[in-house]
């Protein structure tokens, strides 16, 4: 199904429900992966109808929103309760040609079980790694419990979708189903170098020649964001004028904050301000172990800064270590930190062949032709006859 070339209008216009339990306004991966193929279709001409939670101050798209509550621990973001009769009568009043169901909560459950009754196909999205939370939340033991449940509720969709083909292999061989790739895409015209802002960096007290180490993301116990602080301290005896910025925001901002009080917070960022923090700074250290891609890797790759991850998802798809970034084997908490310390010691001009090759590795990684990829694979799933 390659279509780098194929840029043609769509074989039909298609009707499709998207549910998710998150969306923009909400700031994640997930929901601006969700907004960008929403986004994109509908720019193809298709009809997307978002349905989501409802939000407490009812803000955010939603053809339908359903009652939900807070994650706990996680109060920001909510789940959708199960809404069987309303998305039946829903389907009954606008029924759409495919669903696609982005997360595996109670109301994407409850769509996927209203959509068999209404013999109306469904693609599920795999976008988070909920199997491997459970023990950072010292539920770990319920592990075996989650992944059983993740499987039968894929099993129950025509087809599951991951952003790689590693991943793709690990859910069939554990009894997923059909599973497909469908990549993500980056905004190369958005991060970008010259996005860099010399005001913004002395905020963090910054000058020219002093390395930034910047870290964006949620700032939660599944992120590791400890061996984060632990490669900053290591860096800065290799490089005393370091600076380290963290970007995002999540349940343990208040207690780190409090604890290292030398590391800028930056808080939650969107858009072109999110962008410009990328490109102000020069490092970038993703230490999280539980991405089912990472999104924010191929945007401080398009943002021309030097990364340093463990060596899965996003950063063993995109990144030649040595070339356009640096790996490490994945969970290889020392191996992290070496890399870490040599990075400071290299210094910013000994890096700035590899910071170039990094923002050329991401040129062709456009959601245009994702979004035709998804298409696709959304018609690959329709009766013969519906696109006859």
């Amino acid at each position: 199904m390659d279509i780098r070339h194929d840029l043609a209008p769509p074989a039909r216009v298609l009707r499709i429900a998207l549910v998710t339990e998150t969306y923009a306004p909400e700031i994640n991966g997930v929901a601006m992966t969700l907004q960008r193929l929403v986004r994109g279709l509908r720019e193809r001409g298709h009809e997307v109808d978002v349905i989501r939670p409802r939000l407490p101050g009812g803000e955010g798209e939603a053809a339908l929103a359903v009652p939900s509550l807070p994650i706990p621990g996680y109060a920001e973001l909510r789940f959708g309760l199960p809404a069987g009769r309303r998305l039946g009568r829903y389907f009954d009043q606008r029924r759409p040609d495919v669903i696609y169901v982005a997360t595996e909560g109670p109301l994407g459950a409850s769509a996927s079980k209203a959509a068999r009754r209404w013999g109306i196909p469904v693609v599920s999205g795999f976008h988070t790694q909920f199997q491997q939370y459970a023990r950072h939340y010292r539920i770990g033991f319920l592990q075996p419990l989650v992944m059983a449940w993740l499987r039968r509720f894929h099993r129950h969709t025509a087809l599951t979708l991951v952003p790689d083909a590693d991943l793709c292999r690990r859910l069939e061989a554990e009894g997923f189903g059909r599973v497909a790739v469908l990549p993500r895409g980056v905004d190369g015209e958005r991060f970008d170098p010259r996005r860099r802002d010399p005001a913004l960096r002395a905020t963090w007290n910054a000058g020219p020649r002093d390395p930034v180490a910047l870290y964006v993301g949620r700032i939660a116990a599944e992120k590791n964001l400890d061996l984060f602080i632990a490669a900053v301290t290591a860096m800065r005896r290799a490089e005393p004028d370091l600076r380290a910025v963290v970007v995002g925001d999540g349940p343990r901002r208040a207690e780190l904050q409090r604890r290292y009080p030398d590391l800028q917070f930056a808080g939650a960022r969107t858009g072109e301000d999110l962008a410009a923090h990328f490109a102000s700074a020069d490092l970038f250290l993703f230490p999280s172990l539980t991405e089912t891609f990472g999104n924010v890797v191929l945007e401080a790759l398009a943002s021309g800064l030097a990364v340093l991850a463990f060596d899965y998802a996003a950063a063993h798809r995109h990144i030649c270590n040595g070339e356009n970034g640096f790996v490490v084997p994945f969970g290889d908490r020392a191996a992290f930190l070496e890399a870490a310390v040599a990075l400071a010691a290299r210094g910013l001009e000994d890096l700035g062949g590899v910071r170039a090759a990094a923002r050329r590795s991401t040129a062709d990684l456009d959601w245009q032709h994702i979004v035709i990829r998804f298409e696709r694979l959304l018609e690959s799933v329709l009766p013969a006859v519906a696109l006859s």
